[in-house]
């Protein structure tokens, strides 16, 4: 009997957590992939779970922002094979579905997760589930796992998101530092004694997202201490917002998906553009985009 009921009171809390999570109107929108199952996970900037007074606030209010914006876009799919995970670069440009404006894909976000379901479906990768989860999630679900894993070839450091990595090779960042890692953009290597500021800029980020991001579902998968799942689920349902369609089944298979091994990293072809306008955006490039694309179709 204490054998069953150790079994089961993890999962009951993992429910009773699961129930209290944001759900977002999407049925609309959503569509089935062919064989695998797509999840649009969407990292988003806002500040509103952010105590100004916490020591680690400097990772996460070092930008003002105003509102909230997608400042990850993954694509995650699972079912049909390994794992592997693709980003939308944020400033890829697209035309938006509802008005058929042009724009940024960032911008979609802004307009609602309806649009941005219908903006990356736009592009031909249906979306069967979506995901939006804040930085103060990603912080406290890092340090309910006790810390995430990532390779560094050198020192590392970012002034403006709160980096500072003074070693290399495999270090364990703690949430604070995590969420530093995947929201610098002026990503700087110590070389030599010399700082080399990254100068591949929002692509480059875009990599340390997704390592960031296969590294965290790898080790939340392959989770089983109760007490670490149970800090892992509290730390993440304030958080997280999830499609109206997604069951605590639909969550459960995710995991088990993903666990224990990192996701493959997908990249999405792109190049420098230049609208009419002036603006330095992204567009696809073809034909390679399309052959990626349709990996997720």
């Amino acid at each position: 009997m204490l054998t069953l009921v150790a079994i089961a009171a993890p999962i009951v809390f993992a429910w009773s957590q699961f129930n209290q999570i944001q759900r977002i109107d999407l049925g609309p929108v959503l569509a089935s992939a062919a064989n695998g199952t797509n999840y649009l996970i969407v990292g988003s900037d806002s500040r509103a779970l952010v105590d100004p007074n916490a020591g680690d606030a400097g990772a996460f209010l070092a930008t003002p922002v105003a509102g909230e914006r997608a400042d990850t876009i993954i694509v995650l799919r699972v079912g049909d094979g390994p794992a592997k995970m693709m980003s939308i670069p944020r400033d890829l440009w697209v035309t938006y579905p509802s008005t058929g404006e042009e724009g940024r894909i960032n911008g979609a976000f802004a307009q609602g997760p309806s649009e941005l379901v219908a903006a990356v479906s736009q592009l031909g990768i249906p979306i069967d589930h979506f995901l939006q989860i804040d930085f103060t999630s990603f912080a406290g679900i890092v340090d309910a796992l006790g810390g995430i894993e990532i390779p560094f070839p050198y020192p590392a450091f970012d002034e403006m998101s709160g980096l500072n990595v003074e070693g290399s090779g495999p270090v364990v960042l703690d949430g604070a530092q995590a969420v530093a890692f995947v929201r610098s953009r002026q990503y700087t290597e110590v070389i030599d004694g010399s700082p080399v500021t990254d100068p591949t800029g929002d692509l480059g980020r875009i990599e340390r997202q997704r390592a960031f991001l296969s590294a965290l579902l790898a080790k939340l998968g392959a989770a089983r201490n109760p007490s670490i799942l149970s800090g892992a689920a509290s730390a993440l349902a304030p958080g997280l917002a999830i499609d109206d369609t997604m069951t605590f089944v639909d969550a459960g298979r995710l995991l088990w998906d993903v666990r224990g091994s990192s996701p493959e990293s997908v990249e999405l072809p792109v190049d420098p553009y230049s609208t009419s306008g002036g603006a330095s955006v992204l567009s696809l490039r073809q034909p390679e985009a399309a052959a990626v694309i349709e990996s997720f179709g």
